[in-house]
């Protein structure tokens, strides 16, 4: 390659831009700058013609589109190669094969430079250097001016800048990481307040600006950055925030001292000094491994005791053997790295790491997985004892015992191990101390039983495993805290790949995955049913997962055989046991709940116990690990840990004492759910509830924002709830439940699971013979099929309800069936019934003084007015209706009829008019809570404003509609995306229009 091609230079981060030398190309049309990109981006690599017409023109491209592409890679050959001649090779855009490739200098492109710089920049911290890393990374991202290939057209600048944003993201992250990790933490915090607010959901920029501020001494703004980042995530995604950042706001509450700025290091001296830096995640290192510069060999000045007899303290070394098939946990033992210098040298204070959890997750196995990984630490040897806090016969080790097992350990005669334990705990602190020893306490019971074990002096590390959460050794002996949960999927695959092969994995996914998710990511389950497979290498995972899957309402499935331990049933009963006698009875009922989670209230009624005791009870329960807090108030059960609290419930509870847990709970549900309602639809007919369990004690609310917020939060519960009723019998919670959910269920367009509760409840209401209940399930299935564009099933079942209404003799009922039938045919498209049956509503409604339901037929028959092309006759009913709405307080139809009156005005022309009548019917919608009527009217807006001749207005419109409706699946959401995409098509039809008239 000559001197005039390695003079040329390229940038696609920012504009598009080239120069020889110093002097600036002229690149020619954006078209033109899309076809370099695409060669820049390919590195050298063909890039074959049908993908160049792709990244131009997308999927429509015009008829010439083959000669003008040739006609811009010609034009770009004469700006980058102008001394070619006419007959000269291309040098620079070569042709290969149908396509072109462009042949320059790696270096030449900003692009590689910067990935280049990033790369070395990895490498430069794996190796310890953090300032030379942070100081690439700086480098690197001063190259970019701008956002990636900006001011491109067309499908490449869509596809790609997500990309390259990405890794821009990604490269500031670090470097943002790199100068906190330098103690520049005051002067990042300005970088990342506006950037955590432009990328809202990025938990990786929360991370960072929580651990900046909180080093800056401003702990209740890195807490208030926790909840900013996690509200986004609730409601954009319907997520919680990940481990990482869970994990540091609970430290930061915690004050944990190791999140505090590092102190500049002490000079140091001799060959150590210049040792290599041990990775966080090291392999093991033997035991008997060289000794730390300056620690005491076991040989040295050896201890006394409480008489002055001085004896040579032994070197133990009591690990159990590392399970050779550990897997996973990566997450967890990066943080337990965390606790321990990264040059690999010994702790300067005793450091105490309490990993906690449910039985059968795996605590001591990763407890002995890390001790062995960094054994080589602490030359001093490694003591371990089994505590048996949760033995199954109740016998767990005292501390008296304990320490005595140590000295023996450590080579004190017996006669020589004084009386009392406290001259003992001394005599133990006395051979620990100038010693770095790893110290390993399996399965404690509680903080009292661990507390005498600790070391006294500094350079000793101690690890815990309880399944009971040790927040005494917190606040006392400044523990970290780890509590683990299941294992991720992938995580889990590479903990049966190994010991079942990979190969027998692959061959059957689905089986495994199955598996996976019938064990439900618990280690101590995957491993019985990987030793079963194991056990018999001719039997299909097709066959295992049946045999997991046909015995899941019990734990039948994970029994390893003789072993008490390795029997999952046996290790849930251990924790069980240990309860107090109300939490246990607590936990067994909640094996009659089949919701996901469960509140304080909930379980409260569940048990028949106030909220204050429930409260209690479920702080032993998360205590011990038998629950999981996985948000404030809120409880949910791992799913084999539901199977043994359902076993227990129907082992020690009458069935009698079960149905009526049950149904204290479920009425608590319909019950708070009607005190909702009465805010949501405050002048809708009220369903007459049954008279409801003493020990339930239902919410009240005092705003409608309380009560739908409510709803949101226990839907998955509510629908749950439904279903639960239906199967115990409990017909009539079965159909009143969807029934007080009407409405919550229309403003929130939760559909699916407004038609699967209205089914269910229709079903119960038919079974309990109760002929008000079927008609009112009848209307609620109909106005959840109408939402969901079955029209002709709604008609259908509302003219079944009006016959039941009229066979009850229910005049009201009658009336709003009517009304319904008028709204149903108007959205089916049959105009003329929707006027006649609305008519006839109107007039019942009237004749009975129902203000209510005139101004909804009165907004009804206006819509079918203007669908009709009267327009004079629907503005005076939309007129009319809003009076009357407004005198009734229904702000949720009111809504509706401005969004209606802003189409009419839209069909006569009148678009500013329009536009005024839709952003009132907007700011209505979003007073209550409309998402559904607010997806549809900025639809309404985004029409108007194309047709104003605003596109990007429209646009924005659009977009915002899509994205509710793409939140709850609601069908219009395609709609949206096909008026999205006609109108990328007109805009890039005028360009083209555009660029062919100034040819």
């Amino acid at each position: 390659m000559d001197h005039y091609v390695n003079s040329l230079r390229f940038a696609v981060l920012g504009p598009v831009r080239a120069w020889r030398g110093k002097r600036e190309l002229d690149l020619g049309s954006p078209q033109q700058k899309v076809v370099l990109a695409v060669l820049l981006l390919r590195r050298g690599r063909p890039v074959p013609l049908g993908e160049l017409l792709d990244a131009v023109w997308g999927e429509e491209p015009p008829v010439a589109a083959v000669s003008v592409l040739r006609t811009y890679v010609s034009r770009l050959r004469k700006v980058l190669e102008p001394d070619r001649g006419p007959a000269g090779q291309p040098r620079v855009v070569v042709s290969v094969g149908d396509g072109y490739a462009l042949r320059i200098p790696d270096d030449a492109l900003d692009l590689a430079v910067f990935q280049r710089r990033v790369v070395q920049a990895k490498q430069a911290r794996a190796a310890g250097d953090v300032s030379g890393a942070a100081e690439l990374l700086h480098t690197a991202l001063g190259g970019w001016r701008g956002a990636a290939l900006a001011g491109l057209p067309g499908p490449l600048s869509e596809t790609v800048c997500s990309w390259l944003d990405e890794e821009w993201l990604t490269a500031l992250e670090a470097r943002l990481d790199l100068d906190i990790a330098l103690g520049r933490h005051h002067e990042v915090i300005a970088e990342l307040i506006p950037l955590t607010g432009t990328y809202p959901l990025r938990e990786e920029l929360c991370r960072l600006l929580m651990l900046a501020l909180y080093r800056s001494g401003r702990q209740a703004e890195a807490l208030a950055a926790y909840r900013g980042t996690r509200g986004a995530l609730v409601k954009e995604l319907g997520i919680e925030p990940g481990a990482g950042i869970q994990d540091l706001h609970d430290r930061i509450l915690a004050a944990d001292p190791t999140l505090l700025p590092p102190r500049d290091p002490e000079p140091a001296a001799g060959p150590a000094a210049a040792a290599a830096p041990v990775p966080a995640r090291a392999g093991a290192v033997p035991a008997d491994g060289p000794a730390t510069a300056g620690e005491p060999e076991p040989d040295g000045p050896g201890a006394t005791d409480p008489r002055g007899r001085r004896f040579e303290p032994a070197r133990p070394a009591q690990l159990p053997p590392d399970l050779p098939t550990f897997a996973g946990r990566h997450t967890e033992l990066d943080r337990t790295g965390a606790l321990l210098p990264q040059d690999g040298s010994p702790p300067s204070t005793v450091v105490v790491s309490a990993i906690g959890g449910m039985g059968g997750i795996g605590k001591s196995t990763l407890a002995v997985h890390w001790a062995h990984c960094v054994a080589g630490r602490f030359p001093g040897g490694q003591l371990y004892i089994n505590l048996r806090g949760f033995d199954p016969t109740g016998s767990a080790v005292t501390p008296d015992d304990a320490v005595r097992t140590f000295l023996d350990a450590l080579g004190v005669p017996p006669m020589r191990i004084p009386a009392g334990r406290d001259a003992q705990v001394a005599l133990y602190r006395s051979l620990l101390a100038g010693r770095k020893v790893l110290i390993l306490l399996d399965n404690a019971r509680d903080a009292e039983q661990v507390r005498p074990l600790l070391p006294g002096s500094p350079g000793c590390l101690v690890i815990v495993t309880s399944r009971n959460r040790l927040t005494g050794l917190v606040a006392s002996e400044g523990a970290h805290l780890l509590t683990l949960d299941q294992l991720p999927p992938a995580e889990a695959y590479d903990l049966l790949a190994l010991r079942l092969g990979a190969d027998r994995l692959a061959a059957e996914p689905e089986a495994a995955d199955e598996i996976i998710a019938r064990c439900g990511r618990l280690p101590l389950a995957l491993a019985i049913v990987a030793a079963h497979a194991y056990a018999h290498p001719a039997f299909p995972l097709r066959a295992i997962a049946d045999e997991v899957s046909e015995s899941h309402g019990s734990l039948d499935a994970f029994t390893g055989g003789d072993d008490i331990t390795t029997d999952v049933r046996a290790v849930f009963s251990w924790s069980y046991r240990a309860l107090t006698a109300p939490a246990a009875r607590l936990f067994r009922l909640l094996g009659v709940h089949a919701g996901p989670d469960i509140s304080v209230p909930a379980a409260g009624a569940l048990a028949g116990l106030p909220p204050r005791e429930a409260r209690g009870l479920l702080a032993e329960l998360t205590r011990a690990h038998l629950l999981t807090e996985h948000y404030p108030g809120r409880f949910t059960l791992h799913d084999l840990l539901r199977v043994y609290a359902a076993e227990r419930v129907r082992a020690e509870e009458t069935r009698e004492e079960r149905e009526l847990a049950l149904r204290r709970l479920l009425s608590w549900y319909l019950h708070t759910a009607d005190a909702a309602y009465a805010h949501i639809t405050p002048n809708r007919r009220r369903v007459p509830l049954e008279p409801r369990p003493e020990e339930c004690r239902p919410l009240r609310f005092t705003t409608h924002e309380q009560a739908l917020d409510w709803c949101e939060t226990e839907r998955s519960n509510l629908v749950a709830a439904v279903h639960e009723a239906e199967r115990a019998g409990q017909t009539g919670i079965a159909w009143r439940l969807p029934a007080v959910l009407w409405g919550f269920f229309y403003l929130r367009s939760h559909v699916l699971d407004w038609l699967d509760t209205s089914r269910t409840g229709l079903a119960a209401a038919r079974a309990a013979g109760s002929r008000e209940g079927e008609a009112r399930a009848l209307s609620d299935t109909a106005a959840a099929l109408r939402n969901a564009g079955r029209t002709d099933e709604a008609i259908a079942h509302l003219h079944k309800a009006l016959e039941l209404r009229q066979e009850l003799g229910d005049r009201e009922g009658r009336s709003s069936v009517i009304s319904n039938l008028g709204d149903a045919y108007l959205h089916a498209g049959r105009l003329d019934k929707a006027v006649e049956y609305t008519r006839r509503g109107l007039a019942v409604d009237r004749l009975t003084g129902d203000v209510w339901g005139e101004g909804i037929a009165l907004s009804n028959l206006g819509d079918a007015y203007q669908r009709m092309g009267r327009y004079d006759d629907a503005l005076g009913c939309l007129e009319r209706a809003l009076v009357v709405l407004r005198a009734g307080g229904n702000r949720w139809v009111e809504g509706v009829t401005l969004d209606i009156l802003g189409t009419v005005h839209h069909r006569l022309g009148r678009h500013g008019e329009s536009v005024e009548h839709y952003r009132r019917a907007l700011a209505t919608h979003r007073d209550i809570g409309n998402r559904w009527g607010e997806g549809h009217t900025l639809g309404h807006l985004g029409d108007v404003r194309l047709d104003a001749g605003e596109p990007e207005a429209a646009r924005a419109s659009w977009r915002q509609a899509l994205a509710i409706f793409a939140e709850f699946g609601h069908p219009d959401a395609e709609g949206i995306r096909e008026r999205l995409a006609r109108l990328r098509g007109g805009t890039a039809e005028a360009r083209a229009t555009a660029q062919r008239r100034t040819a």
